[in-house]
């Protein structure tokens, strides 16, 4: 496939001023760090904040991209719009346009988006990749190692593992599934199993790992947050 791509990287984020700075700082660098042939912006949505999300955003990202804001409390709408305005702002055909999704409580390493351009210009159409805990201090002492013990990777380095903080589709593909829908959480299970049903080629790679907030309380019902916390209750219940 030739011609140049366009990436648009992707952010829901509400009541993040505590991490936003940091996440906004590493996408920066790896839009940095794409080939002078690549062009990327950023779209964050501020979703509910009460805080100063939108600020801090808007300072940060400046003529990079554009800071949208919804009163939706959902992050499948606040993702859905993310790739709409994307979407609708392009120029280019949609065939040449990768979003990459990622959380505003994340931070993604400076190769992310050149890693994730070379499996789509090798024809893959959409991309999950893995996530690492930055701190596990709001948890018991044991909640480190059930978590790597169970946050299982295959040897060819592919995994189960779906996260929308870490998952990167084809412009055209996201649209011929229908996007995201307006869901309170799986939002991003769902996308991927109506990718994998089209036949669409999908990769689950660990070469793509982002590192994620290890808070008991996350933004999100039944969230990764969530599922972290709940190796506390696992411990506790024996």
């Amino acid at each position: 496939m030739s011609g140049a791509w366009e990436v648009a990287v992707l952010i829901p984020a509400r009541n993040e001023e505590a991490l936003l700075g940091r996440c906004l700082e590493s996408v920066i660098r790896a839009i940095e760090a794409l080939r002078v042939t690549i062009s990327a912006n950023i779209v964050l949505v501020s979703d509910s904040s009460t805080d100063r999300t939108a600020e801090i955003a808007h300072r940060l990202i400046g003529g990079r991209g554009n800071v949208l804001q919804t009163g939706a409390g959902t992050v499948g709408t606040a993702r859905a719009l993310a790739a709409s305005y994307a979407i609708a702002n392009t120029t280019a055909p949609l065939s040449r346009v990768w979003l990459a999704n990622t959380d505003a409580d994340c931070v993604v390493p400076s190769a992310w988006l050149n890693d994730q351009i070379e499996l789509a210009s090798s024809g893959i159409e959409a991309v999950a990749g893995i996530v690492a805990v930055d701190s596990f201090e709001e948890h018991g002492p044991q909640v480190a190692s059930r978590f790597r013990a169970s946050y299982s990777i295959h040897a060819d380095g592919t995994h189960p593992h779906i996260h929308g903080a870490n998952l990167g589709v084809r412009a055209d593909r996201y649209l011929e599934v229908g996007g995201w829908r307006q869901l309170k959480t799986a939002e991003d299970h769902d996308l991927w199993r109506r990718l994998r049903r089209t036949g669409f080629r999908l990769l689950s790679s660990a070469q793509l790992q982002v590192v994620t907030s290890g808070r008991r309380t996350g933004r999100a019902p039944d969230g990764f947050s969530g599922a972290l916390a709940a190796h506390n209750d696992a411990v506790a219940g024996g």
